[in-house]
């Protein structure tokens, strides 16, 4: 009776972790009202998945496109904003996961952009296979045009952004940074790379990236180091978009948080840490 009761409660769990998962792939395909971050910089992602748009007078910059299903709630929110697909220029990501650069091919294939992409990730990117310790679900293999490394710059209509190699999350994941102006102020701005830990990786014993815990732990270094005004992520939940944009237009802009950063970067390296930890244990 104890063993069935055991496998009762197992199947509950499973059962609520798919609903779960559901659920959060639902958010995912839900608009969401495109937002001016800061500067040239704007919101053009769902409802759980960040893509951004930085315009430039030389056309745009898209960071990640998502799914495959983002691309045209993607395009109908840069035309919300007054602005045309078709004049973005460079496509980046933050990583290679399905839910990131799900939709790289079909922008590239309306945009004719430029598709820039961080060594590690390459291979990836223009297999369609998730070549992380992950392992997910792939996406359509998209061609990189051009293949950077960690400090590397991207330039565009005088906005630069360069490229902070922050691996773990997947081998070549990127945070990048850049510089813009408003009202007279110039912030820095960090779009910044995953840094959790999906769930069921290992990072002790690793067999399809043996080196994650050094490359995690190299990442944080990275972050530390960055003193961003605004940071922003690849899902909205995690630097309080939600929230931000409904106080965003006002006297003060609400994506303007250094300590916000800073929080953020001690929780997601204490949740690091305590998993290298239990894993040693074990």
């Amino acid at each position: 009776m104890k063993t069935f009761r055991r496998y009762l409660v197992t199947i509950l769990i499973c059962a609520m972790g798919a609903i779960d998962a559901r659920a959060q792939e639902s958010d995912w395909r839900q608009p969401f009202e495109p937002v001016k971050i800061v500067g040239n910089v704007y919101y053009v992602g769902t409802h759980g998945l960040s893509s951004f748009l930085i315009v430039t007078p030389a056309g745009g910059i898209l960071i990640d496109s998502g799914e495959a299903a983002s691309v045209p709630f993607i395009r109908a929110s840069v035309e919300k904003l007054g602005f045309r697909l078709a004049d973005v220029k460079i496509l980046l990501a933050g990583h290679a996961h399905f839910d990131h650069v799900g939709g790289h091919a079909e922008l590239k294939r309306l945009t004719g952009a430029q598709v820039v992409a961080m060594d590690a990730d390459r291979e990836g990117l223009e297999s369609g296979k998730d070549l992380s310790a992950l392992g997910g679900t792939g996406w359509t293999p998209v061609h990189v045009d051009r293949t950077i490394k960690d400090s590397d710059t991207v330039t565009l209509g005088g906005t630069t952004l360069t490229a902070h190699l922050t691996p773990g999350h997947t081998q070549g994941c990127t945070t990048w940074t850049m510089d813009t102006t408003e009202n007279g102020r110039r912030y820095q701005v960090a779009f910044v790379c995953s840094v959790t830990i999906n769930e069921g990786v290992h990072l002790v014993g690793n067999t399809r990236v043996p080196a994650i815990a050094d490359h995690y732990a190299r990442s944080f270094r990275v972050l530390r180091d960055l003193k961003p005004d605004v940071f922003v992520a690849e899902h909205g939940g995690v630097f309080g978009l939600e929230e931000k944009a409904k106080r965003a237009g006002g006297a003060t802009n609400p994506f303007v948080d250094p300590d916000g950063y800073k929080r953020f970067v001690e929780r997601s390296e204490q949740a690091y840490l305590k998993q290298l930890r239990e894993e040693r244990a074990r």
